[in-house]
């Protein structure tokens, strides 16, 4: 038996997007559509099903901190303080705002069930009330969620061609546009670090785009994988589809790169760590290409990690962009890493949104664009390229993601209790 399900957790949202699912048997059907309720206790009420007490039991104790803080604030000013208590004050509202459409949404249901007069008029209110209460509920489990260590920060986006040759590089330079687009419509300053063009002038070999946004990196986290496309190519004379990559690396902005702090840097690093080879640069610019030595390229021993610049004409410059950028690498491992022994700690294997073969496919014949690790199918492929709408399917990723997290802190909280 095949079927279509849409299994409801927290807020409105669904672990698996209306994804298929190969069923056998009754028993495997309802072991999915139960996989993961907000609560067995909760009321159903409409199309929308509360969050679990546990996990607002949480807000409940955020709120409740409120008080201590204000009186620690009143005796003196301190930053990381208020930074806490702002983020509280926000929270506080929020989850005050739930519980109101909450309780708004109960008395409507019973009005439905009791009073036939009024029933036609609750439904209708029901039917405007419930879309906001979907947002409120998912702005409020975000909160809960444990912030992630460079949610406030800046980021970089590498690219790289995959497998598909000139046809790979056309696509991670179409990426590109793609996130230089979307960071143009949200308003958001960026630059291009460096790019490497494909000797032919079609696409790009490699390039590492700055958002230098803060938070960017929170929102744009969801990006690092190996994307997919399929389509035919311009050189392609007999129409058929080819199936090409590009892997898209999401790195945070840990420094300046502008020179000023460089000697900061390298002291950073003992210098058994870092070996640094200087060359001539290469490709199109004239004749300081072939008189200066102004490429760079570092080497960070302990990792493998290296790191080739020369987009500059000053190796100064371009030695101060290859350290920001090997900083930022070493703190995405070092992230990693972290997360990786937690998952052994707890012993269980935890969905994770880090980059992993093929996390979305861009099918242009079809217009649509899929995102594996959560099933949403969007076909729009062309406002997602041109940055309008890839929003959509970012948003898509973060309820999925805040579903998981959710799912492993009830369940560690259920452990400890």
């Amino acid at each position: 038996m095949r079927a279509i399900l849409r299994v409801r957790s927290i807020g409105e949202h669904s672990l698996f997007y209306n994804t298929a699912i190969n069923i056998a048997g009754s028993n495997k059907y309802k072991m999915l559509q139960t996989r993961y309720n907000s609560s067995a206790q909760s009321d159903e009420i409409g199309d929308f099903t509360e969050i679990n007490p546990k996990l607002l039991q949480r807000a409940q104790n955020y709120t409740n901190e409120i008080k201590g803080i204000e009186k620690d604030i009143s005796s003196g000013y301190d930053s990381e303080l208020q930074k806490r208590y702002s983020t509280l004050i926000s929270l506080q509202e929020v989850y005050e705002k739930y519980q109101q459409q909450v309780d708004s949404l109960h008395e409507l249901k019973e009005m439905v069930e009791q009073d036939q007069s009024l029933a036609d008029e609750a439904s209708e209110e029901i039917k405007e009330l419930l879309p906001n209460l979907r947002q409120t509920s998912s702005e409020l489990l975000g909160m809960l969620i444990p912030a992630h260590p460079f949610a406030d920060k800046a980021c970089m986006l590498e690219l790289r061609p995959g497998v598909g040759g000139v046809e790979a590089m056309i696509f991670a330079q179409d990426l590109l546009n793609m996130y230089i687009s979307y960071a143009h419509n949200k308003k958001w300053k960026y630059h291009l670090v460096s790019k490497r063009e494909n000797e032919s002038g079609s696409g790009v070999m490699e390039a590492v785009l700055a958002i230098d946004e803060p938070g960017a990196y929170n929102q744009l986290k969801y990006e690092a994988g190996v994307h997919r496309v399929q389509r035919i190519p311009a050189t392609e004379s007999k129409g058929r589809v080819h199936t090409s990559t590009a892997a898209v690396i999401v790195l945070p902005q840990l420094g300046d790169e502008n020179g000023k702090d460089l000697d900061a840097y390298e002291r950073s690093f003992t210098p058994e760590e870092i070996r640094i080879d200087v060359k001539r640069a290469s490709g199109k610019g004239g004749q300081h290409v072939n008189t200066t030595e102004s490429a760079v390229r570092l080497t960070h021993i302990p990792t493998g990690i290296m790191i080739h610049m020369q987009d500059e004409r000053s190796q100064h410059r371009n030695k101060a962009k290859a350290f920001s950028i090997l900083r930022s690498k070493l703190a995405e491992l070092e992230r990693q890493q972290k997360e990786e022994e937690a998952r052994n700690v707890r012993k269980e294997q935890v969905t994770t949104m880090d980059r992993s073969d093929k996390i979305r496919t861009y099918n242009f014949t079809q217009n649509r664009i899929t995102d594996h690790r959560c099933g949403f199918n969007l076909y729009a492929l062309d406002g997602v390229m041109a940055g309008e709408r890839l929003d959509e399917v970012i948003d898509a990723n973060r309820k999925y993601d805040d579903n998981e997290q959710a799912k492993r802190l009830l369940a560690e909280s259920e452990s400890s209790s």
